[in-house]
C-alpha cells in the first residue's frame, strides 16, 4: 500500500456516512460521493452523481480510455454508507485512521469505504494504458438499510438511464475469497390485535399473547418444514427462519391486548420472496377468527433477494484462477442480485473480513491490500486493456 491509498482511505473514513433505519441516526453520503467523484474525475473518468433521496446519491464513474463501445466491461461497485457505531467501545476514533498490529482502524475501512482507494492505486500501475473497453465505478448509497442505490441503478437501466457493463465485481469483506452466491433476506412482521380486560376473568379479552403464541408454534414447525431444502455449499445449507422480538402486552394482571413479532427467512437462491409469504399467510389464516382477534402480517421491510452467478461463468472462473481459490457462497448479503437483475455475472471479492464489519474497532489487513489491489490491476488489464468479453 502507497501513502497516497493510505491518505485515501483515511479521507474516507473521516467523513461520517452513518445509514439507519432510525431517521435520528441516518446521515447523508453525498460528501463521500463528491469527495470520490473529484478524485475519480482526476483520473480521467467522466462522473455522474445519480440522486436517489433527499442527502442520498449513488455514483456512476466511466473510464473510457479509448473504447469507442461504453455497453460493455468491467463494474467495480461498493457502497458508500456504514452502519451505526458504539463510539465507546472504539479503542480509537471510528473517524481516524489509525494503525495498529499490522491493520488499519476505522469504520468503513473494511466495509467497505477503502475499496474505492484501491481501484485508484490499481489504475496508478496501469499508466496510460489504452482500453478497449471500459471501467465503470459505482458506489451507493444506503445498502445497510433498503438498498435504495442499487434499486435506483436498476430502475434507472430498465428505463435506458444507466450505463450497463457486462461483470461486475463487488468488493465487500471477504478476506480474500471469493463468493459467487448468497441468500436472500426477508425481514416480517404480524400484529395481532385483541381486547385487553382484567385477568382475574379471561373472557373480558381476547389475548393477543395466546394467539401469537399459536402462530409461533406454526412458525417454528414451518421452519422444520425448510431444513429439507438444502444447497451444501453454504455452511447453513437450508433456509432459516428466525423469531427476532416480540413485544406485547404491559402489565401481568391485564389481558394482552397488543402483540407484535418481527422474524426473518433467510431464502436460497432458486426461492421466491412471494412464494414464501402466500405459504405463511395460508399457514396462519384460520388463527384470527379461532381466536377472535384481527391479525395483521407484511413484510417488515422489502428485503434483498438472493444471489447467485453460475460455477461455470467465465468470469467466475477467471477470478477462481486469479486468486487461486474456487468462489464459494457468502453468509451475508450484498448488492450483488441487482447486478444480477441488470445482466451481469457478479462476483464478491474483497480485501476485508466479514468478522470485523459491523464491529467496534473495524479494521482491514494491511497485509491484504497489496493482493487486493493486484488482483484488481490484473482484472482491469484482463477486461479493459484486452477487452476481453467472455
Amino acid at each position: 500500500m502507497d501513502g497516497q491509498t493510505r491518505q485515501m482511505i483515511a479521507e474516507l473514513v473521516a467523513i461520517p456516512s452513518v445509514t439507519c433505519t432510525n431517521a435520528k441516526q441516518d446521515q447523508s453520503n453525498l460528501p463521500v460521493i463528491e469527495l470520490l467523484a473529484t478524485w475519480f474525475t482526476d483520473y480521467g473518468f467522466q462522473c455522474e452523481i445519480m440522486p436517489v433521496a433527499d442527502g442520498k446519491a449513488n455514483l456512476i464513474a466511466v473510464l473510457a480510455n479509448g473504447a469507442t463501445d461504453l455497453t460493455g466491461g468491467l463494474v467495480l461497485a461498493g457502497h458508500t454508507d456504514t452502519v451505526p457505531f458504539d463510539g465507546e467501545l472504539w479503542k480509537s476514533d471510528p473517524f481516524t485512521l489509525t494503525e495498529r498490529d499490522g491493520n488499519l482502524y476505522g469504520l468503513g475501512t473494511a466495509d467497505m469505504k477503502g475499496f474505492f482507494a484501491l481501484i485508484l492505486q490499481a489504475l496508478r500501475a496501469l499508466p496510460n494504458a489504452k482500453f478497449k473497453a471500459p471501467l465503470i465505478v459505482i458506489a451507493t448509497c444506503d445498502e445497510e438499510t433498503s438498498m435504495a442505490g442499487a434499486k435506483a441503478l436498476v430502475q434507472a437501466a430498465q428505463k435506458k438511464e444507466g450505463r450497463q457493463g457486462r461483470f461486475a465485481l463487488i468488493g465487500e469483506p471477504t478476506d480474500l475469497k471469493p463468493g459467487r452466491l448468497h441468500k436472500g433476506v426477508m425481514l416480517e412482521r404480524i400484529l395481532i390485535t385483541g381486547q385487553a380486560g382484567h385477568s382475574s376473568d379471561p373472557s373480558l379479552g381476547r389475548n393477543a399473547l395466546d394467539a401469537m403464541h399459536e402462530v409461533m408454534t406454526r412458525l417454528m414447525r414451518y421452519r422444520d418444514g425448510l431444513k429439507v431444502l438444502q444447497q451444501p455449499i453454504f455452511a447453513v445449507p437450508h433456509p432459516t427462519l428466525n423469531l427476532g422480538c416480540i413485544h406485547g402486552g404491559d402489565n401481568p394482571n391485564r389481558i394482552c391486548g397488543l402483540c407484535e413479532l418481527q422474524f426473518d427467512v433467510r431464502t436460497l437462491p432458486g426461492m421466491k420472496m412471494q412464494t414464501i409469504r402466500e405459504e405463511i399467510r395460508q399457514l396462519i389464516a384460520d388463527v384470527a377468527p379461532t381466536f377472535g382477534v384481527e391479525l395483521l402480517y407484511e413484510p417488515a421491510s422489502s428485503g434483498a433477494p438472493s444471489a447467485e452467478t453460475p460455477a461455470d461463468s467465465p468470469f467466475v472462473q477467471y477470478i477462481e484462477g486469479l486468486t487461486g481459490q474456487t468462489a464459494g457462497a457468502l453468509a451475508f448479503g450484498t448488492e450483488a442480485p441487482y447486478f444480477r437483475q441488470l445482466g451481469m455475472d457478479t462476483v464478491i471479492l474483497g480485501p476485508g473480513r466479514i468478522e470485523q464489519a459491523h464491529q467496534p474497532d473495524e479494521y482491514i489487513p494491511i497485509a491484504n491490500i497489496e493482493p487486493m489491489v493486484g488482483y484488481l490491476t490484473q482484472l482491469i488489464k484482463y477486461y479493459c486493456v484486452l477487452g476481453e468479453a467472455s
